[in-house]
């Protein structure tokens, strides 16, 4: 048995030590996570609690609630997953990520009460950050869900507001392989006469469903609150009897005002109110890295995203085919093994010039570039040049790409991340 590091070790070697305690990086349920947060006495992590599952969207989505409420004068907690460059991203107390001393402190908790109940990676994480939450007197805590929404390990919290972004096909192999059966799943965090806000127009139904069946309020984007552009700068967030013209998110992306618009409704929904003035400067305010992150090295507009599924990828194709200009794109893709890669091709295909692959070995779920340009075979992606690394397959498309051109990357948390890491070092 490998004993627990001492709390004068470092982030690394706990984060080390949590990844080795449980055989599965993935294991649904909350009867084991339940049993150690009560051994903790973790009670509520803040006076209001905002909880958000989704196909995609949820980054953002609690990025603005996060935003807008901070600009409201309140202090918030921000728990998300997963991480691009550093694990501290995931925990956030009133703006700031949360330091390695203080994340060795809550793991430690966690270890010693734990006993011998295993627990996974993600779990030991939302643990600590519920555990460093209830330490910091928050107004709110706005929690992400991991993996779907009834068993990840965040729905031990009562939220008083739950958000369900939107629903698409994704992490079939735990959620089920259509929308009515990852729609239940997701809408699981939704809790008995409190309100439950839907981010997209056409919910699955088994999520309306099932919050009629336990008398949730559903608000829903298209029929309880709309979005809609004014001008250039501009456009309005409304529901019946009230309405806000905001400036369009920085967070750039034509997805992004329905994320803000959802973000607005959710906040609206709470017990407490907030001033005016903290919806325009938070959806103003709000920032996220690797959602259409731009770069220009050497004329060439390099835009890294987190995109990891075919929704996602279909939002990059609409954003590509949004942009002004005739700029030729090139597209750095590496996905994990679990995901729908031809999908995710075949969404981009009208818009890239040209493919460049790379692996994503040594990561779990990951492949390395042979298997990975296996599955792509009878894609536009089949005749794509091929490296190990997402870094050399960066540097490749760029030597390729003519000044004024663009490079895309994207497939998964890990490919950004791996172009963050070689594009701020080239800096």
């Amino acid at each position: 048995m490998v004993d627990a590091p001492t709390t004068a070790a470092g982030l690394d070697a706990w984060l080390a030590y949590i990844e080795s305690r449980h055989p599965r990086s993935i294991d649904l349920g909350l009867e084991r996570v339940r049993e150690v947060a009560t051994r903790m006495a973790l009670g509520r992590p803040a006076a209001q609690v905002v909880t958000v599952a989704g196909t995609n969207g949820k980054g953002s989505t609690v990025a603005f609630v996060e935003a807008i409420a901070r600009a409201g004068g309140w202090k918030v907690g921000a728990y998300t997953s997963p991480h691009l460059l550093r694990y501290n991203e995931r925990v956030r107390i009133d703006g700031e990520e949360a330091s390695d001393q203080s994340l060795v402190a809550a793991f430690a908790a966690v270890e010693a009460s734990r006993g011998d109940t295993p627990l996974t990676y993600f779990e030991y994480g939302t643990l600590a950050a519920l555990w460093l939450f209830g330490r910091s007197a928050l107004d709110l805590a706005v929690l992400e869900v991991g993996l779907g929404g009834r068993l990840d390990a965040v729905n031990i919290v009562d939220a008083d507001v739950a958000v369900v972004t939107t629903v698409d096909i994704d992490h079939t192999d735990w959620l089920g392989s259509d929308r009515e059966a990852i729609g239940r799943e997701k809408a699981g965090i939704a809790r008995a006469w409190k309100p439950l806000v839907l981010g997209e127009v056409d919910p699955p139904s088994s999520v309306l469903r099932h919050a009629y069946a336990i008398g949730a309020n559903a608000i829903r984007l298209g029929s309880d609150f709309f979005h809609e552009p004014v001008d250039a700068a501009h456009w309005r967030w409304r529901e019946v009897g009230a309405e806000l013209v905001l400036p369009h998110p920085r967070l750039d992306a034509p997805a992004q005002r329905a994320n803000a618009a959802t973000a607005i409704a959710a906040l609206r929904a709470l017990p407490r109110a907030l001033p005016s003035h903290a919806w325009a400067e938070g959806v103003a305010g709000a920032r996220l890295a690797g959602r259409l992150q731009r770069f220009e090295p050497d004329g060439v507009e390099v835009v890294v995203d987190v995109a990891h599924n075919a929704q996602a990828a279909r939002g990059l194709a609409a954003w590509l085919l949004a942009q002004p200009g005739a700029r030729t794109t090139r597209a750095v893709f590496a996905a994990l093994a679990d995901k729908d890669a031809a999908a995710m091709v075949d969404a981009l295909a009208g818009s890239v010039a040209g493919w460049h692959l790379a692996g994503l070995d040594g990561v779990a779920r990951g492949q390395d570039v042979e298997a990975f340009a296996a599955r792509l075979s009878s894609t536009a992606a089949a005749t794509a040049s091929r490296d190990a690394r997402v870094a050399d397959a960066l540097a490749r498309a760029l030597d390729a790409a003519a000044p004024g051109g663009r490079v895309l990357v994207f497939g998964s948390f890990h490919t950004a991340a791996a172009a963050l890491e070689a594009l701020h070092s080239a800096a």
